[in-house]
């Protein structure tokens, strides 16, 4: 297993890369134990051939040994229910393998966003009760389709860009400005969404959230508070920081959607250069973070 290692905290990055920091912020933040272990699997796109569920099953097992807390899920959770030719038994086909291999998981809370590709829109009508985001809401035992959640001194934010333009609504989006006033100064932030809200790949691929510089205002208003954005979309890998925010775009567990790719693959299983992986990221009381991308080449 490879891992690539973004690291996050600023002293330790600064001091490794010979810019102002001190030995002492380097040995801090080694020495201290996070307050939370998590990992984070993005763009899972599982569909019911046995081989694809034998291996994420595999995966789930390997994210087990880095001892975490919990799992964040960051959508396409299931292959693709969103295109014109999926009918009712193949949507809950793919979800029946869903609900099999998450299984592995049983003992940890799974929080989990929503993809584009989740959402079955083909039913009859919209009073159907599998039409839609609700449904995939329902599938992945979240309460709404964009939440909250504390765990220790950090706010967890879920957000739902599966809207026209891929943004948030206007509901959802006078929420989110009520959720970050309402988190305590002692606590920090960190949001996972589907899609990346910056993101230095999404320069060439697209898919980032519209509405990314009402939201990049809206954060750096609580720069005392938001510390990390998640995603996924883009099965690529990226890091970039923004006014002291760390936006992880953590590649895919799908990678080539659990195919082998095209001969400019950079190796079997990669989509473009990123390699099929998930992350663990380590999150501390003074709202440092360390994201670390795990390879997985199952």
């Amino acid at each position: 297993m490879r891992r690539r290692d973004f690291l996050a905290n600023g002293s330790l990055a600064a001091a490794l890369a010979g810019t102002p920091g001190t030995a002492a912020d380097a040995d801090r933040f080694v020495k201290n134990k996070p307050v939370l272990t998590l990992a984070h699997i993005t763009d899972v796109h599982l569909r019911p051939q046995e081989q694809i569920t034998s291996r994420f099953k595999r995966c789930l097992h390997q994210v087990k040994k880095h001892k975490i807390d919990f799992v964040l899920n960051g959508g396409d959770s299931i292959f693709a229910a969103d295109y014109k030719d999926v009918t009712r038994e193949s949507m809950l086909a793919q979800w029946a393998s869903w609900d099999e291999c998450i299984k592995t998981l049983a003992g940890y809370q799974i929080y989990s966003c929503i993809g584009n590709h989740d959402p079955w829109w083909q039913a009859a009508s919209k009073e159907d009760e599998m039409y839609g985001v609700n449904y995939v809401a329902k599938r992945v035992g979240i309460p709404h389709r964009y939440y909250s959640f504390t765990q220790k001194n950090w706010h967890f934010i879920i957000l739902d860009g599966n809207n026209p333009g891929i943004k948030l609504d206007a509901e959802q989006m006078s929420w989110l400005e009520k959720e970050l006033d309402a988190v305590a100064q002692v606590h920090y932030v960190l949001l996972m969404s589907h899609y990346p809200i910056l993101s230095v790949t999404a320069a060439w691929t697209g898919g980032a959230h519209a509405d990314h510089v009402a939201l990049r205002k809206l954060f750096y208003k609580h720069k005392d508070k938001v510390r990390v954005c998640l995603s996924g979309h883009n099965h690529l890998l990226d890091s970039n920081v923004f006014n002291g925010v760390h936006y992880f775009c953590n590649g895919a567990m799908s990678g080539y959607w659990w195919e082998k790719g095209n001969e400019q693959s950079a190796g079997p299983y990669f989509y473009e250069e990123t390699a099929p992986g998930y992350a663990i990221l380590r999150l501390y009381a003074d709202g440092s973070v360390d994201n670390q991308y795990y390879e997985h080449h199952i």
